[in-house]
C-alpha cells in the first residue's frame, strides 16, 4: 500500500454541494439527483466521486461530527461537455423522478498535483490509509492543497468497497 503522485484536471462534472453525514438524507438525495440528471444526459461516464472538508479548524477533520462534514458530489462527464441548454433540458426531463435536480450544476475541477492511494475495505477504516498518505506527504515536503477527494470504484453499499483516495498537494 504505497501512495503515488499524479496530476489531474481539468475535468467537467455534474456537481451537487451539501453538508451532512455520508449516507444521510441530504447526501442520498444529492446522489439521486446527480444520477437522474446524468441519465437524462445519456448516463454517467465515470464512477461517483466526492470531495470532503470541514470548516472547523479547531479539531482534526475526522473528529468533527459527521453531520458537519461538507461535500461536493461529482459525476465526471469524461471528454464531453453538454451543449448549451442541455443541462437545463436534462433537469426538466428528470423532474418527474422527484429528485432535487435543480441542485445539479456543471463544474470544472482542476486539482493539479495529488497524492493517491487505493483503499480496499470499509469506509470506517479509511483513516488508516489517510495516515499512510500523510506520512508519504510529510516525507516529500508536501502539504494539503484542496479538499480530500474520493473516487468510489464500487457501489457505496458494496460489502468490500474499493475507493481511490486523492489529496491535492503543494510543496511546503
Amino acid at each position: 500500500m504505497t501512495p503515488t503522485i499524479a496530476t489531474h484536471g481539468p475535468v467537467t462534472c455534474l456537481n451537487v454541494t451539501g453538508m451532512g453525514e455520508p449516507g444521510g438524507r441530504e447526501h442520498t438525495e444529492a446522489i439521486r439527483a446527480l444520477y437522474a440528471v446524468a441519465a437524462a444526459l445519456g448516463g454517467p461516464t465515470a464512477p461517483l466521486e466526492g470531495q470532503w472538508w470541514v470548516e472547523d479548524r479547531e479539531r482534526p477533520a475526522l473528529e468533527v461530527p459527521r453531520e458537519q462534514w461538507r461535500w461536493h458530489l461529482l459525476l465526471p462527464l469524461a471528454e464531453r461537455t453538454p451543449a448549451e441548454g442541455a443541462l437545463e433540458r436534462a433537469r426538466e426531463r428528470s423532474r418527474p423522478s422527484g429528485a432535487a435536480v435543480d441542485r445539479v450544476r456543471l463544474v470544472t475541477v482542476t486539482e493539479g498535483e495529488c497524492v493517491e492511494l487505493l483503499h480496499e475495505g470499509p469506509f470506517s477504516e479509511e483513516h488508516l490509509s489517510l495516515k499512510v498518505m500523510e506520512e508519504f506527504m510529510a516525507e516529500r515536503g508536501l502539504t494539503v492543497n484542496g479538499p480530500h477527494h474520493e473516487i468510489y470504484l464500487t457501489a457505496l453499499d458494496h460489502p468490500s468497497p474499493r475507493t481511490l483516495l486523492r489529496q491535492p498537494v503543494r510543496p511546503l
